[in-house]
């Protein structure tokens, strides 16, 4: 059995979304620092990719909070050194005309993993609870139907077999602000400032509203809620990883040593000459 990284000593949570709890009490991470304990993360990251590959299980993991809290970022940095024939992202754009017309939850199971596969929803059928609530994008009867429906929907996942996770990534008012103005004025982030990120900052509190009562009706035994403190970007990412290895008992399987073998001979092939090629530009 393998010796899995040590979680974090748990910091008092609030659910208040402008207090910030453990961020504001630790240094920041040096970026040296970050990026050695990333590292090693990482290479536990493969070996639990393998072992859900091994033992052909199914993990979900949601990611959702507020707008510019670091859920992108901890994706990206979970993903990089994984297979996408085994982990998966699921990012899913507005619904069609036709979705529109499907059960609420019915575009959403397609994505769900086979034997040996993790999907990552950034952002998922909570959007429901959030952000369609707030803006008006669903009816109260949907709303308050999602609400009694959503429980059942992921004890029904969980009893299938799905080792279902909830991350929600909390950000301060303060810090969120700061990160809405740095991608204005960074034109390689504008992509990341969408009209319903504006309106995030516009209806704070009833977002706020919103995101209470949804953990009210769906932080369940089978798929509880656990809150991340999205401030401190590396320090959020270093924690999410850390709990979600822990999160399944998995074994390192890493193979032997690999010895390369030797190249092959050419035998009399020759190659067509370079010419015959056409090259990129050699610009840098």
């Amino acid at each position: 059995m393998k010796e899995k990284p040590e979680a974090p000593e748990a910091g008092t949570q609030k659910n208040k979304e402008n207090e910030s709890v453990l961020s504001t009490r630790k240094k920041p991470l040096k970026t040296k620092d970050y990026e050695k304990a990333l590292g090693k993360l990482q290479v536990e990251l493969v070996k639990l990719q393998e072992w859900i590959k091994f033992k052909k299980l199914k993990v979900v993991v949601l990611f959702e909070g507020r707008d510019a809290a670091g859920k992108g970022g901890t994706i990206k940095r979970i993903t990089e050194s994984l297979s996408p024939r085994v982990t998966r992202v699921a990012a899913l754009p507005a619904p069609t005309d036709r979705e529109t017309g499907q059960w609420y939850f019915q575009r959403y199971v397609q994505h769900l993993p086979a034997g040996g596969e993790m999907v990552l929803f950034d952002r998922s059928w909570y959007n429901r609870a959030g952000v369609e609530r707030v803006m008006g994008f669903c009816t109260d009867e949907e709303y308050r139907e999602f609400l009694r429906s959503c429980p059942e929907f992921e004890r029904m996942l969980v009893r299938s077999g799905i080792i279902l996770i909830k991350y929600w990534f909390s950000v301060s008012n303060e810090e969120q602000e700061r990160r809405f103005q740095k991608r204005i004025f960074h034109p390689e982030k504008h992509w990341k400032l969408s009209p319903m990120d504006l309106q995030s900052r516009a209806r704070w509190v009833e977002y706020s509203r919103a995101k209470d009562n949804m953990f009210a009706h769906t932080d369940i035994k089978q798929a509880p809620w656990y809150v991340v403190d999205g401030d401190d970007k590396k320090r959020a990412r270093l924690n999410v990883i850390t709990h979600l290895l822990n999160m399944v008992d998995y074994e390192d399987l890493t193979p032997e040593p690999i010895v390369l073998p030797p190249r092959q001979e050419e035998r009399g092939y020759v190659r067509p000459p370079m010419s015959d090629q056409t090259f990129i530009p050699e610009v840098y």
